[in-house]
């Protein structure tokens, strides 16, 4: 909405037929308003925009016409609190009451003033605070905007979990989109499921297809599912989905592995841009947030706040430390709470591997022909603009004879042509001929020749890897055709059943991989060697069986070493990590072995991971192409590797790659917000509403499962999980829950050595559909205008009202909850929840039905609405007062802001370049100003009368 048109809603409120936050019905559903405005055609009435309250309606943006509504026969009617209608409560213990408080407590958002943490403590996972801090830092914001910077293995999928429980809890969070790279599709679905309890629908190419399946043609199935999962190579297909996606808003928006969006105009890029503007809370994740490129940065930090960086050339930390979070395994915070859920890891061991003489004459070849005598118009064999060729090939060779055949036939082809087999350009020639030779030299190894293979064997065998033995552990390369030659050739030398290798490469499908990943992860998987290549160094974990890792080659990246050693070596690992790296060595004079490179790289990475905690800023490159592109330049113009490796003097960019990035030196834990319940758990509420509310269901309760067949509208909210979980542990026909946490950790562990790795016992946090489901069952065992009458140890008539406003966007701004006494003649306001407790409304109440006739408590019903709404009219100054302080910080960072971007302008440009930066950063102010706007209390307060306790006679 424009400024105009809150200047135009907020001078016409009292002339418009519904306040914002009023609560409307329409077609028997029940609406917030957010404004109503004159239609441009009288006959149409108003225009009032709403979402929906009600439980079949939640969340749902609508628009009415006041005219065609009346026209229809239903109409637009406004709840009046003053109308709301009394009904005895004749349940045991006045259950059915309680459970109706208690939903609406659930149901309520906590407000947008309340910053602290609401839902620690009430999930699978460990309390550390310091997975609790993304939380934390994403609440004090103006929007929940953060980049989750974290280094490879301290839990960024538990943080972001946690995250949007907070989102969820507050009503921020009913709309949730997760962008991840796609094989850890189903690792992060079933963290957020098992954990959380948080579903989301997984959009893979089965997922998708199963979805055309289940939805009518051409519907937006973003629109069909509130919260989903999508691959980011899937999703940036906007010939596909762009469509939809401009159409949509989301309350969350989760991109994993966001390093990836940093490069202007790409798909990725393109799609971020799409998805930031369409959200109100953004979290980015990576543990590579930049690629050293200042500029590139700041376009991704624009994407969370476009007012952050005033100049995109120049900032510091301080600049974006209310968007930005970075800690290390060594912060004292992460090592003071970690204890034995992260071992410290063992040493990185060269395993060096005595050229065979077969290989020997490669080396020679290498090292006379093609690093011989090399002048820098790149010598005899390869032109000038092939220079750097040579470094491939010796890569290759480093890998595996396989890889070297691969490498020189794919370059053969190149500068052959395909019908003769001759040159296509003479000046080719010394290269052909040099490539022949490589060819005949690599075709002549057989394995028996490769001294890595012999080394890789005898490792596997020293660490207990054999037929009958339970020890696992990781193979990596870079090399696909060095993968798959081991893959044919280790089952047979280990005496292992050609099933108990498992290979996973980039050339896989994502069903393939993901199926690869969970097989390994799975405690009586039969694999014991897993080979895999770079694909899998982000985000995928390999911990769970596993604490060995040999890299049968280096990357020439110390970035790509350590994600690598982050597959094992991560919060939950129970053993210590164990590395190896294979190192072919030669005698041969002047040949560049793996001692020339990547032995020094593994010793660099191994210090700066224990000194830093991180090896990402010890270069200065922060990407690992860019690394290993430098690398191979210094190399070729006469540099050594610890001369590359030296970062530049004034990286400014290298403090984004602290150890505490964004948490204050000695921090406190994070405060907790006081969420008020009526039933003393989770536990306690989902018993009493299954007897109350649903004395039909037969339900096995053996004190910590809970066993029954759901009901097809309680199933319906699950048939978002896999097909295949649901068909394994037939969770539509019996499904087992409980609330015990270390009943479920246990299951999640046994489930591990099952096919199927999903839990067939699921753990009942708040968030758990079944709970959802249970209050809308509550909810409507009353009309909305209808409000239970309780009898308690109270010696006048209480009445318990809710009290809320609302800011633009609906989101409420203050929650009160009153209990008013004393109505018609000496007026007071308590607090609710006091007097609750005071009458003994609980658990232990009797309900013997002596309230008797309910017409006086109905005559005082519309003085008590009066003296709730006059007490919330005396304190509005207050709770604005609170807005106002809540919102100027952010107001003063963007004055800031537009000082120094328009000094900027000023400084740097001229002419219509700088008339167009001025108009962006004036567009750039009024965006965020009309956003604070927006956060401000606006309208009518919503009143809602609730229970009323009267005195027992």
């Amino acid at each position: 909405m424009s400024e105009a048109e809150s200047t135009a809603v907020a001078a016409a409120s009292e002339a418009t037929p519904f306040a914002p936050g009023a609560r409307i019905e329409v077609r028997d559903a029940e609406w917030m308003v957010r404004t109503c405005t004159p239609a441009d055609n009288a006959e149409d009435g108003y225009i009032v925009r709403a979402v929906g309250v009600s439980e079949f309606v939640r969340g749902e943006d609508a628009v009415f016409f006041t005219g065609l509504e009346d026209r229809a026969g239903g109409g637009v009617r406004q709840l009046r609190p003053e109308e709301t209608e009394l009904v005895g409560d004749d349940s045991p213990r006045f259950a059915r009451s309680r459970l109706f408080l208690e939903s609406v407590l659930r149901r309520t958002p906590l407000p947008q003033s309340e910053r602290r943490l609401a839902m620690t403590g009430k999930f699978l996972m460990d309390d550390h605070v310091y997975q609790q801090r993304p939380a934390e830092l994403a609440l004090k914001g103006l929007r929940p905007r953060i980049l989750l910077a974290d280094v490879v293995g301290l839990g960024k999928t538990l943080e972001i979990g946690l995250t949007l429980a907070e989102l969820i809890r507050r009503g921020r969070g009913e709309r949730i989109l997760v962008v991840t790279p796609q094989q850890v599709l189903e690792q992060f679905q079933q963290e957020l499921w098992t954990r959380f309890a948080i579903p989301l629908v997984r959009l893979d190419s089965v997922g998708l297809e199963r979805v055309q399946r289940d939805i009518p043609a051409g519907r937006n199935p973003f629109l069909y599912y509130k919260r989903a999962i999508i691959s980011v190579d899937t999703l940036k297909n906007q010939g596909k989905y762009g469509r939809h996606l401009r159409g949509m808003h989301w309350d969350a928006v989760v991109i994993d592995e966001s390093h990836n969006l940093i490069n202007e105009g790409n798909l990725r890029n393109e799609l971020a841009k799409l998805l930031a503007a369409q959200t109100d809370a953004l979290l980015l994740a990576s543990a590579t947030p930049h690629n050293g490129d200042a500029e590139s940065f700041a376009q991704l930090i624009r994407l969370l706040d476009p007012a952050a960086i005033a100049d995109p050339k120049r900032y510091s930390a301080a600049d974006i430390d209310h968007l930005y979070i970075r800690r290390t395994k060594v912060s004292p915070e992460v090592q003071g709470q970690m204890g034995d859920k992260w071992p410290e890891r063992g040493p990185s061991e060269s395993v060096r591997c005595t050229a065979t003489p077969a290989e020997e004459r490669v080396f020679a070849e290498l090292a006379e022909t093609w690093f011989g005598a090399r002048p820098l118009d790149g010598g005899p064999v390869v032109r000038k603009e092939r220079r750097l060729f040579p470094y491939t090939l010796l890569k290759a060779f480093l890998s595996s004879h396989r890889a070297l055949a691969t490498t020189v036939n794919r370059r053969l082809a190149s500068i052959t042509d395909r019908a003769t087999g001759a040159v296509t350009d003479p000046a080719d020639e010394p290269e052909h001929t040099a490539l022949l030779e490589l060819s005949r030299l690599a075709d002549d190894m057989t394995d028996d020749d490769s001294a890595k293979l012999a080394a890789l064997l005898d490792q596997l065998r020293g660490i207990g890897v054999g037929k009958g033995e339970p020890t696992r552990a990781v193979v990596f390369s870079e090399s696909v055709p060095t993968l798959t030659w081991l893959r044919e050739t280790i089952p047979a030398r280990l005496g292992l059943d050609d099933d108990q290798v498992s290979l996973m490469h980039g050339g896989m499908s994502d069903q393939e991989q993901q199926r690869v990943i969970d097989d390994f992860s799975l405690a009586d998987s039969r694999v014991r060697v897993f080979l895999t290549g770079d694909v899998a160094s982000e985000g995928v974990n390999l911990h769970r069986q596993c604490h060995h890792l040999v890299h049968y080659d280096l990357p020439w990246s110390l970035i790509r070493i350590e994600q690598r050693n982050g597959r094992i070596d991560r919060y939950g690992q129970e053993y210590r990590p164990r590395f190896k790296a294979l190192m072919l060595t030669s005698a041969t004079e002047g040949a560049p072995d793996d001692t020339s490179v990547s032995e020094k790289l593994l010793v660099r990475e191994e210090q700066a991971h224990r000194s830093m905690g991180s090896a990402e800023a010890v270069t200065g490159e922060y990407t690992a192409k860019k690394e290993e592109d430098r690398l191979v330049h210094d190399l070729f113009s006469g540099k050594t590797v610890e001369e590359s490796m030296e970062s530049a003097e004034d990286d400014f960019m290298a403090e984004f790659y602290g150890g505490d990035v964004g948490v204050p030196e000695h921090a406190a834990a994070p405060e907790l917000a006081p969420v008020p319940h009526l039933f003393d758990s989770t536990e306690a509420f989902v018993r009493t509403a299954l007897d109350t509310v649903c004395p039909e269901l037969r339900v096995d309760d053996d004190g910590e499962l809970l066993a029954f067949e759901p009901p097809k509208d309680l199933a319906h909210r699950l048939s978002v999980l896999p097909a295949s979980y649901l068909r394994t542990h037939k969770v539509t026909e019996r499904m087992r829950v409980t609330f015990d946490a270390g009943l479920a950790e246990a299951k999640r562990e046994e489930a591990r050595r099952t096919k199927t790795s999903w839990p067939e016992i699921g753990y009942v946090s708040d968030l758990h559909p079944m709970v959802e489901w249970l209050v809308d069952k509550v909810q409507v065992q009353l009309h909305r205008r209808q409000a239970p009458v309780i009898a308690a140890d109270v010696a006048e008539p209480v009445f318990c009202v809710q009290g809320m406003y609302s800011n633009e966007l609906g989101q409420p701004t203050v929650v009160r909850w009153m209990a008013v006494t004393g109505v018609p003649d000496e007026p007071a306001v308590a607090d609710m929840f006091e007097a609750l407790g005071h009458a003994g409304v609980g658990p232990d109440m009797n309900n013997t039905g002596g309230i008797g006739d309910l017409e006086p408590l109905r005559t005082l019903v519309e003085p008590a609405v009066r003296v709730a709404r006059e007490h919330l009219d005396a304190h509005r100054a207050d709770y604005d007062r609170v807005i106002a302080a809540d919102l100027e910080a952010p107001e003063r960072k963007l004055q800031e802001w537009r000082q120094l971007s328009l000094e900027g302008v000023e400084a740097g440009t001229s002419g219509g370049r700088a008339r167009r930066r001025r108009d962006e950063v004036e567009r750039t102010v009024e965006e965020r100003r009309r956003l604070m706007r927006s956060m401000r209390t606006a309208g009518e307060p919503l009143l809602r009368v609730l229970a009323v306790l009267a005195p027992r006679h």
